[in-house]
């Protein structure tokens, strides 16, 4: 399953790798959404409301287990496409021994800081308890989620874009029966749906693991491989801390616009919370399709194919553009339909307010996609300064406005915040494309490495 993505068609050879991610994603995203669709059907508002006020926090974990991802999966890509094949064993294994000691650290701060950042969110205390709980619990999981995303990470960096599709296809599943049994059969509440998550990530991480430990060992290399390098750790580190900083001020800033939210009372908490899943649905789909887009680049950035990098730019925005345009009108004809997957439609409010954010958002999806294709392209080539302040330029404005345009127009002020942020995000990154990619005649000199 092992594919060089510097060969053949840049278009077809994007889409056939690409697709994979995008079921991928979806998947990853239906079983994220589980725990809010059954929390509110199986145990109430409240219960949903407590998980809505807990994700910011989930994001910034699962933010700083993408980042890993994805900044270790370019260098990997990298050495890939220039057959540097020792050194990318390496790489892969100095990667995975990072993840273990980044785990270990996050599980224990995590856990010691729980309650602190629900107080700093001031969520409401008739869902702390709630929220406290199910945090908990997810914090736990922590290892297991940064092993696992680790692991695909390198597959993808290999060109292998299925095998995380399969193990995502069954820990899925396997999710969201975990979630019915537990909450119906077992009667556990907002605890049983953390605790399915925390099983089901556990499996997909320790599958993924030994898959991945047969797929390198099919590498030939003669001499001793290093298990850990520090030089590799370095340009390891020098692309996966922008993407982690990246993916983690996104998620700092969610923060704050959580805390706007939570001021609001339970009927808003709940129908955000239901509504920033179907919000963050998407995104992650186009985000993932940008690292499919960044694998791209990386391997053919590596072997110096610098037509492929551009070609695979803009298969990747006409790929995004469909998904884009196809969800848009999902969400805009059907919003309150789907609200209808996460609460009870008696629950007037909370529906409301879900198909309001989705109505105001939803039209700029083609918009943030475009940004995250250039961004995916500018990190695959290396170009992490211009995509980190691409990122910052949406994060900053979307903060700013939400606090500015709340006091003029309440929780509706907040969603208004979004469209505004992306426009002005996708301008700056399509400026540093056009800078630092479009004009560049060769690859990297990775030589000395």
């Amino acid at each position: 399953m092992i594919k060089d993505l510097t060969a053949g068609s840049p278009s077809k050879t994007l889409i056939m790798f690409s697709a994979p991610l995008l079921v991928s994603a979806a998947f990853q995203q239906f079983y994220n959404m589980a725990d809010s669709i059954i929390a509110g059907k199986f145990v109430g508002k409240d219960a949903l409301a407590a998980i809505g006020a807990s994700f910011p926090v989930t994001m910034i974990i699962i933010a700083i287990a993408v980042g890993l991802n994805t900044g270790c999966s370019v260098v990997i890509s990298q050495l890939f496409g220039s057959k540097k094949i020792e050194r990318m064993k390496s790489a892969i294994y100095t990667a995975l021994v990072t993840a273990v000691v980044v785990g270990i650290v996050l599980t224990v701060l995590g856990v010691a800081f729980c309650s602190f950042m629900l107080n700093a969110l001031n969520t409401p205390a008739d869902i702390f308890e709630g929220a406290k709980t199910y945090l908990n619990i997810y914090i736990f999981g922590l290892f297991s989620l940064l092993m696992y995303n680790i692991c695909n990470g390198v597959f993808t960096a290999l060109g292998d874009s299925k095998t995380p599709l399969y193990f995502l296809v069954v820990s899925s599943v396997g999710n969201v029966f975990l979630d019915i049994f537990m909450v119906t059969a077992l009667n556990m509440g907002i605890a049983g749906l953390a605790w399915a998550t925390f099983i089901a990530q556990t499996i997909a991480a320790v599958f993924a693991f030994l898959v991945l430990m047969k797929r390198i060992k099919a590498f030939k290399t003669e001499g001793k491989v290093e298990v850990f390098s520090t030089t590799l750790l370095k340009m390891l580190m020098t692309m996966a801390i922008p993407s982690i900083l990246q993916q983690s001020f996104v998620s700092v800033g969610n923060l704050f616009i959580q805390a706007l939210v939570n001021s609001y009372g339970a009927d808003v908490i709940a129908g955000y919370s239901a509504a920033i899943k179907l919000n963050t649905f998407v995104t992650v789909c186009i985000t993932t399709l940008g690292s499919g887009v960044s694998n791209f680049t990386a391997q053919n950035y590596g072997a110096g194919k610098m037509d492929r990098v551009r070609g695979g730019f803009k298969a990747g925005v006409s790929l995004m553009a469909i998904v884009a345009i196809v969800i848009t009108a999902v969400y805009m004809i059907f919003a309150a339909q789907l609200m209808g997957f996460f609460v009870d439609m008696t629950e007037t409010q909370v529906v409301d307010v879900g198909v309001e954010f989705m109505r105001i958002v939803a039209p700029f999806y083609i918009v943030v996609g475009v940004k995250i294709i250039s961004d995916g392209t500018l990190r695959g080539t290396g170009q992490m300064f211009p995509f980190m302040v691409s990122t910052f330029t949406d994060l900053l404005l979307r903060v700013a406005l939400s606090y500015i345009l709340v006091n003029f127009f309440d929780e509706v002020g907040i969603w208004l915040s979004w469209p505004v942020g992306w426009l002005l995000g996708a301008l700056v990154s399509i400026i540093f494309y056009r800078v630092y990619v479009y004009s560049k005649k060769t690859g990297m000199d990775i030589s000395k490495i």
